[in-house]
């Protein structure tokens, strides 16, 4: 005998069968609903993951200025707390200043040392943005330095060139990040400078110096790269002939994929990588985690940059993250890569990081840090970053090539 699978007995009156079907009804209408919703949120964060920030987001708030002793204290976070050099966005009459070292903390603040004075008449708004930048324009850096314009398939892109001492046939091209500028870049140049380096600091599409196109949103580094090839050719017309690419965080991203795609991608000695993002995948994975997205909402949003059905919404074209998972493409890199990356990053986590050594350690070098947090490996233990990078360098023949 056959058991019936139907929702309402056989048997069940008629007022049952009208309940029954209401519940039925409603449980359908609240499944719609939820689904809209998470369809709704899915597109806004896809559209947040590729359009970058209108303007700088605070992140930690400004509690007190003492202008006798040059003191700030700040709202203590796991950015505010560490140890070494920092900048600090802020609004008022100072739009950024430079912090020194810890003085004392408590359980809520965090007292630093001013590196920048700020005089009586100064305000600051309490809403502020930490940031590893410490440098925030060239002329900081009391290096000379010109303005160059990359011809690209997009239009000029502004670059600053910083010149070795005497002529080197090897230079660094130096890639910021998502939702940054080049002053990202500066800390290194000294560095890199110091060990007979040609640095060019580069622009890419859509990051506020280069041209806008399309909708004016990322492409993660799908398309960026192009820009930065373009930078390449600019290099090699000027006396180059090897080039090290050193990406920041996105901007490893967008190095890795000029090492697997670009024209010029034999003339590539190899990458530095600080913090980079090695599979988008994970990055994304993790920031959904933190933002406490239900598993469906991170599918649909991920799909949604995948399959471009959301483009009207997020005026961004598909991006294959298969494309763009390093990981997975492993076996095509060909060149040295030197990896950077703190362990409790906070923002884009180091584990794809720690997989592509191990997928290729012929090639990839990591540098695991401790505490230094997302992109403020140079801030936080300046020292140890600067050997990796000159060992790295020297341990290459890279160093004074050509000088």
């Amino acid at each position: 005998m056959k058991h019936s699978r139907r929702a309402v007995p056989d048997g069940a009156t008629p007022a049952a069968r009208i309940g029954a079907r209401a519940v039925i009804a409603g449980a359908a209408a609240a499944l719609a609903a939820t689904a809209a919703v998470w369809g709704l949120v899915s597109v806004r964060i896809a559209r947040r993951i590729v359009m970058p920030p209108p303007e700088r987001v605070s992140d930690t708030k400004i509690v007190g200025v003492d202008l006798a002793a040059q003191t700030i204290t700040l709202e203590r976070t796991p950015d505010t707390e560490l140890p070494g050099r920092y900048g600090l966005f802020t609004s008022g009459s100072q739009s950024y200043v430079k912090l020194g070292t810890v003085l004392s903390a408590d359980a809520s603040t965090v007292k630093r040392k001013l590196l920048t004075e700020i005089g009586p008449e100064s305000r600051l708004a309490p809403q502020a943005a930490f940031s590893g930048w410490y440098y925030d324009t060239p002329e900081q850096l009391h290096l000379p330095f010109s303005t160059e314009l990359i011809g690209s398939s997009v239009g000029p892109c502004p670059a600053w060139l910083f010149p070795a001492e005497r002529p080197a046939t090897t230079w660094v091209i130096q890639v910021h990040g998502r939702g940054t500028t080049r002053a990202e870049c500066l800390r290194a140049v000294p560095l890199l400078h110091g060990l007979g380096l040609p640095v060019l600091v580069a622009s890419y599409r859509n990051d506020g110096d280069a041209p806008r196109t399309g909708g004016g949103t990322s492409a993660l580094g799908a398309t960026e790269w192009r820009d930065v090839d373009a930078a390449i050719g600019y290099a090699l017309r000027e006396g180059a002939q090897r080039v090290v690419l050193m990406g920041w965080s996105m901007g490893g991203a967008i190095a890795l994929q000029t090492e697997l795609n670009a024209t010029h991608r034999d003339v590539i000695a190899g990458l530095i990588l600080e913090s980079p993002v090695v599979d988008w995948r994970v990055v994304l994975g993790y920031q959904a985690g933190q933002l406490r997205l239900p598993h469906p909402v991170t599918d649909l949003a991920l799909g949604a940059l995948q399959s471009g059905w959301a483009r009207p919404l997020t005026h961004s074209d598909a991006i294959s993250l298969d494309a763009l998972d390093v990981v997975r493409r492993a076996a095509e890199l060909r060149h040295p890569i030197l990896i950077l990356h703190s362990d409790d990053d906070g923002f884009v986590p180091s584990d794809a990081s720690h997989a592509l050594a191990a997928a290729r350690p012929d090639l990839v070098e990591l540098q695991a840090f401790q505490v230094a947090r997302h992109t403020k490996l140079w801030n936080y233990d300046p020292q140890r970053w600067s050997d990796a990078i000159s060992d790295w360098l020297a341990h290459h023949d890279l160093a004074a090539a050509g000088v």
